[in-house]
Formats: structure tokens, C-alpha cells, sequence
């Protein structure tokens, strides 16, 4: 195995902190290596509109996979959810890291000491989210809040916040732990009650297909028990033929050697919401992800993909 590489990374906080700690641990797999990081500008970085408008799918990712197919980089480390559920041919995921919290986490403005629930936000509160998911989501537990756009990195997120611009926030717990950010999280909201994005919390590295020793050394970090839980995920959004930019989520629990797999798909102001579980083996991990997608459509949520 040669001793040099480097990782490409978006250039935001986050996008870093994480591409530093794969970067750490895969030096503690292998100390004798040396691994720089390089900083791939995105569509999604440079662009202020809302995702909607820019097309969500692989707007945070495509220039990071050119730059691995130009060999100007050795490894990609993207957040999973970002990552369209197709991967380019002579390009392989040989590591989907052990899952961080997949939850989502209502955030509230530092001043605020009493509210701690989605319930006790007051009537026609202003909450930002850039995602569908998460709009129809609140919309169809809290009708009455208005909900805003939001752009920007963590920081100036919760800077608009504690400014008075909006009343909360609905973040990734995810993101908020990795950057030490677990004082922000008012409350992490429990998967029943909000469902999280597909892959939300995992860490993918990608590489060239043909790069064996890049394939070696990344998939020292490969968790299993996630990637199953994110392959089924990820099968279910394939079959659905969604992006981030639809009102679709998912989460697979493993747990004594079987899946199970929570999905829905809901209209876009959250007036009906379309949700089913399925289970089975470890081994039928994308199966199930089919086999729910074809259950949702079946049970209305065609109606809803294309309301």
C-alpha cells in the first residue's frame, strides 16, 4: 500500500471537522500514512438560493466525485445523506462509517429557558429548515407555524436564530455533536415523531473503483451493522427515484441479526403523510428498502409524489 493520500472536502466547518476526523482515524489504522485535506468547492457552497431552485441531487457532491475521477483526489468524505443513491460508474463507497446520532433536534434561541417541546412553541411560531422532509413533517404535527427558509453554514444558522430572525431551528443532531454543538440541541426528536433524512448521521468515504489500496485503507472504517441499516435506507430512496428535495425519510434500526426499516413519503405542506414499516434479515437489507417503496406507493404515496 503506497503511503500518501488525500482526502477532498467541502470547505464549510462541519464538512472539515469531519473530513478531520476520518482523516485521524485512519491514521490510528495506520500511523505510517500520510493523508492531507483538500478543499473541493461545491455548487451547493457557492450558491446562495434555496436547494429547490439548484436541484438538490448531488449539488454537494458532484465536484468532489470529478475531482476523485481526475485523480486530483485520493478519497471523498461526504454526509451520506447528500449522497445520490446511485454512484457513478468507476467511483465505489467502500466505507460507510459507524452512524453519529440520526436524529433531528428542535434548537432554540439561547435566551430560551421554558419552551422544550414542538408543542409548546407559541402559535405561528417562525421555525427554519431548508428541507421538504422536515416541512411536512412539522406542518403535519404544527399546521399553524410558519416555516422559513434557511441557508447557511451551523454557525450562521444559529446566529440568525439567537438574533430574533426565527423562534427555532430544526437541525441534525448529527452535525451539532461533531462540532461540540450538544449544548444547542433543545431537544433531539425521537424518530417516531419525526422521521430523519436517508443516511442522516453516517459518513460515507468514496473512491476511485479501481484504486485498491485506497479501497483497502478506507474500508478499515466501514461499520457494518450501518451500512446495512443506510443500504436499505438509500434502496428505498433509489426505488422511489428521490433526492433531497423530496418529502420522503427513512431509518433502519439493526438489532439481533434483523432490519427493520421505517419509511414514509408525505404531500409538501405536510397535509397527508403516507408512513409504513417493514423487517427481515440482515442479508435482505435493500430488499426491504424495495419492498416499502413499493408498499408507500401503493398505500397513496404515489399520489403524494406527484401532488
Amino acid at each position: 500500500m503506497r503511503t500518501q493520500f488525500v482526502i477532498g472536502s467541502r470547505g464549510s466547518k462541519l464538512a472539515l471537522t469531519q473530513a478531520h476526523l476520518i482523516q485521524d482515524q485512519l491514521k490510528q489504522q495506520i500511523p505510517a500514512v500520510e493523508i492531507r485535506i483538500e478543499v473541493i468547492k461545491t455548487t451547493g457552497d457557492v450558491r446562495a438560493e434555496p436547494l429547490s431552485i439548484i436541484g438538490g441531487k448531488g449539488v454537494f457532491t458532484k465536484e468532489l466525485e470529478d475531482a476523485l475521477l481526475d485523480q486530483r483526489i485520493d478519497l471523498a468524505v461526504h454526509s451520506l445523506k447528500d449522497l445520490p443513491t446511485i454512484v457513478p460508474d468507476g467511483l465505489a463507497i467502500p466505507a460507510i462509517c459507524k452512524r453519529e446520532d440520526p436524529r433531528d433536534a428542535l434548537v432554540l434561541p439561547l435566551k430560551s429557558k421554558s419552551t422544550k417541546s414542538l408543542e409548546q412553541l407559541a402559535n405561528g411560531a417562525i421555525v427554519g429548515t431548508s428541507s421538504p422532509r422536515r416541512l411536512a413533517q412539522l406542518k403535519s404535527l404544527r399546521s399553524d407555524l410558519t416555516i422559513k427558509d434557511l441557508r447557511g453554514n451551523v454557525d450562521t444558522r444559529l446566529r440568525k436564530l439567537d438574533e430574533g430572525e426565527y423562534d427555532a431551528l430544526i437541525l441534525a443532531c448529527a452535525g451539532l455533536r461533531r462540532l461540540h454543538l450538544d449544548n444547542r440541541i433543545s431537544l433531539a426528536l425521537t424518530t417516531d415523531l419525526m422521521l430523519p433524512a436517508v443516511g442522516q448521521g453516517a459518513l460515507a468515504i468514496e473512491t476511485r473503483a479501481s484504486d485498491i489500496d485506497c479501497i483497502e485503507l478506507a474500508a478499515r472504517l466501514d461499520h457494518k451493522f450501518t451500512r446495512v441499516a443506510c443500504n436499505a435506507e438509500r434502496a428505498l430512496l433509489r426505488e422511489l427515484g428521490g433526492g433531497c428535495q423530496l418529502p420522503i425519510a427513512a431509518h433502519a434500526v439493526v438489532r439481533d441479526k434483523r432490519a427493520r426499516l421505517d419509511g414514509l413519503i408525505a404531500a409538501t405542506d405536510g397535509h397527508k403523510i403516507v408512513r409504513e414499516r417493514v423487517s427481515g434479515g440482515l442479508e435482505e437489507a435493500e430488499e426491504l428498502g424495495s419492498l416499502l417503496a413499493e408498499t408507500l406507493l401503493a398505500n397513496g404515496g404515489k399520489e403524494l409524489l406527484e401532488w
